[in-house]
């Protein structure tokens, strides 16, 4: 497995690679110490395996394999200093007081999105600033690693369209997979407890935030791009194992203090 840790000092010829911008943007985002994620080199796929679900051997395989390099997520102290940022980018003074407040200790990212949450107008405006960063911060990490982004492969725009019956099937489908799902969903979440529950609420919360920023991103450039109206499909280089809600986002606040947090006493 190549190393991302690797020296890159001095010249060298960037290498092409078809990457697929919103697995890696996954990858980046989840910092939880279970979830390890890998590029593929040549596909531009990236491999997410989560502790205790994939193969024991799963890490041994990778790690022999040369085309799959590690990535490193972008630290919670970084993600920090975006919200640090965009404070100052507020113009309404009584929300910048609020959002200052919230970065002030333990828990700041959620406190931090709790106060945006009735501020729908700031909140996109986060979630674009977040999304810019974030994609400032993968370009950078690629090229550091000598790897060059070029577009994705397109299937042929020209293939015949589907029969109106056929394409009232897919809907139908759909939308019984949907219900089965929330079913499935809900006969899980009465066999959690509080902890797991607080994990799995907050992954949602990542996903439908995820999908504003988005949605937000793809007005802002003028429509370009496809619809954000259906879910994106999921990386078909991320093994089984992950899917049904194994995945996790975990703020990195629920597990280390933010820097603010660290400078203050323990008790006041």
């Amino acid at each position: 497995m190549a190393d991302s840790d690797s020296g890159t000092g001095g010249a060298q010829q960037l290498r092409d690679i078809p990457v697929d911008w919103e697995a890696l943007e996954d990858a980046f985002e989840n910092n939880a110490p279970e979830v390890h994620s890998y590029l593929h080199l040549i596909s531009g796929e990236v491999l997410r395996v989560v502790d205790g679900i994939a193969d024991p051997e799963m890490h041994s395989r990778i790690a022999s394999d040369t085309t799959y390099m590690r990535i490193e997520p972008v630290s919670s102290r970084e993600q920090y200093r975006w919200m640090e940022r965009f404070i100052p980018m507020v113009e309404e003074g009584e929300l910048r007081d609020q959002l200052t407040s919230a970065i002030d200790g333990k828990g700041a990212f959620r406190r931090f999105k709790d106060v945006l949450m009735t501020y729908g107008t700031e909140r996109e405006r986060w979630f674009a600033f977040r999304s810019e960063r974030l994609r400032v911060f993968m370009e950078a990490w690629l090229t550091a690693h000598g790897l060059s982004p070029i577009a994705r492969p397109v299937w042929p725009a020209d293939a015949p369209p589907e029969p109106v019956a056929a394409q009232e099937v897919l809907v139908a489908r759909r939308k019984s997979s949907a219900e089965a799902l929330r079913k499935q969903l809900r006969e899980l979440a009465d066999t959690l407890g509080a902890r797991d529950l607080e994990k799995v609420t907050a992954f949602a919360e990542f996903v439908k935030a995820r999908r504003a920023a988005r949605g937000f991103a793809h007005r802002s450039d003028g429509g370009s791009g496809s619809s954000d109206s259906e879910p994106p499909a999921a990386p078909s280089a991320e093994i089984a194992a992950t899917a049904g809600g194994a995945e996790t986002d975990k703020d990195a606040d629920d597990e280390e203090a933010t820097p603010s947090s660290r400078k203050r006493p323990a008790a006041r």
